[in-house]
């Protein structure tokens, strides 16, 4: 776990960012005062003029190994020189096959097939079309209907988005998917405010579901998508309870649960994935970002034996499933998924993920006693850190701390809104935990 990043040359940059239109940016700020990315090692990104950042956001929840692990780009070297592509449909490769197994056998017991694709909204979209053929191939068409999460994010497909509960992302598309309605969210500022772990209080939220089924009718339900932590929308953690209910109450009335593991899973909250550590068996599991570390793009459905097995019908030439993408399964991704899981299992990461846990909530709630800090939330090693808004109206404190932390305190973090969320690696110290709260402290008081 030690920090062996070496000090990074500055690097030259493009003369003309103008013909780069940059995914949920601020693409005019940005461009004004850019930051910029040229390198990165174990904790720390470099930037074009050779600082060094440490990495509070595990890139985008996703470098859960740290960067530049030489294992993985040796993997994905060697596997291009062999075989750079190979089409998914009608063929297969080895490392597919290999991948998948491997992922299976961390999920819990039940959920033992894998459906690749390239991203967590792809991986959520696909579930959601799984979902919907399983009740049409199993005689009970009529169940259409998708129940989401408010504050929920799902990826920017238009199911995931559909399904998805953060306003903004939804405002531009209008009627989205018909046939979706949302639970309310899980958090509840006066009730569970500076927690840590689970909330004790929200389990009986998850009893809106019933009023769902009631308005709709459980015949017309095919599925329910949550995420066991929202991530996305500012670390919420689900309270004591709350999931094993709503396992109860989906398979009272035939409903189908997804868990969108895509941030959760590989290690965030201690675990493989955290149905395991919420002792709860959905009926399918989405994962992306860990499985690779970042370093190649992939996503997944993790899928129930009886939901596979009812696809596995008719005669055995004619196609089950027609979903696909032309990059499922892309042996440069599963060269990397198969790298990056064994730096899991040989440095035992989960478990020091876990151990850490502790440490990392107590370091991150020393905070609550700096300026504007409304509410810390921790669960695994993930915390979300809400802030008042300033005068200047909603998410310009946020947007400031961002620019503060990268600009002159030489720390990566990720914001939604005014609330930071931070991720590390599951490499990070606690020397380093403590390094990362010392920098956020100044942020804040920077931006008081």
């Amino acid at each position: 776990m030690l920090d062996k990043s070496p000090n990074q040359q500055t690097v030259s940059v493009p003369n003309d960012l103008a013909a780069f239109w940059m995914p949920f940016t601020a693409n005019r700020s940005f461009k004004k005062s850019p930051r910029l990315l040229a390198g990165a090692k174990d904790m720390h990104y470099f930037t074009t003029d050779g600082r060094k950042l440490i990495d509070a956001a595990a890139g985008m929840w996703c470098s859960n190994a740290g960067h530049g692990r030489k294992e993985i780009a040796a993997a994905i070297s060697k596997q291009a020189e062999a075989l750079d592509y190979a089409p998914p449909f009608q063929f297969g490769i080895p490392q597919a096959f290999e991948a998948a197994s491997r992922i299976a056998d961390l999920a819990p017991k039940g959920l033992d097939h894998v459906f690749f694709c390239n991203s967590g909204s792809e991986a959520a979209d696909t579930a959601l079309k799984i979902a919907l053929a399983y009740f049409q191939i199993t005689g009970q068409g009529g169940k259409t209907r998708l129940i989401g999460r408010e504050r929920g994010y799902h990826g920017v497909g238009f199911g995931g988005t559909s399904v998805g509960g953060i306003v903004n992302n939804r405002r531009l598309f209008g009627n989205l998917l018909t046939g979706v309605d949302h639970l309310q969210a899980t958090y509840n500022r006066e009730k569970q405010a500076f927690s840590k772990g689970e909330p004790e209080w929200g389990a009986e939220i998850a009893d809106e579901l019933e009023r769902l089924v009631n308005l709709h009718g459980a015949n017309t339900i095919a599925a329910v998508i949550v995420e066991p932590m929202a991530g996305s929308t500012g670390v919420l953690p689900a309270p004591k309870g709350y999931l094993k209910r709503l396992r109860e109450i989906t398979q009272k009335h035939g409903i189908l649960l997804i868990f969108d593991e895509v941030i959760t899973g590989f290690g965030r909250l201690g675990f493989p994935f955290a149905a395991e550590r919420y002792g709860v068996l959905p009926d399918m599991i989405t994962f992306a970002k860990g499985v690779t570390n970042g370093a190649a793009p992939m996503g997944g459905v993790i899928v129930r034996d009886t939901i596979y097995d009812a696809f596995m019908t008719g005669p055995d030439y004619a196609i089950e499933l027609c979903h696909g993408y032309t990059y499922s399964a892309h042996p440069l991704a599963c060269a990397a998924a198969i790298a990056t899981l064994d730096i899991y299992r040989d440095e035992k990461l989960f478990e020091h993920a876990n151990k850490l846990e502790a440490k990392f909530a107590d370091a991150v709630m020393s905070l609550r006693s700096e300026p504007n800090v409304l509410d810390i939330r921790t669960v695994g090693l993930a915390a979300g850190i809400d802030l008042a808004p300033s005068k200047d109206g909603p998410g310009k404190r946020g947007f400031d701390c961002l620019n503060r932390a990268f600009h002159e305190n030489d720390l990566m973090i990720r914001t939604a809104g005014d609330t930071i969320a931070l991720t590390p690696p599951l490499i990070v110290s606690a020397d380093q935990v403590d390094e990362i709260v010392s920098k956020v402290a100044k942020v804040l008081r920077a931006v008081a």
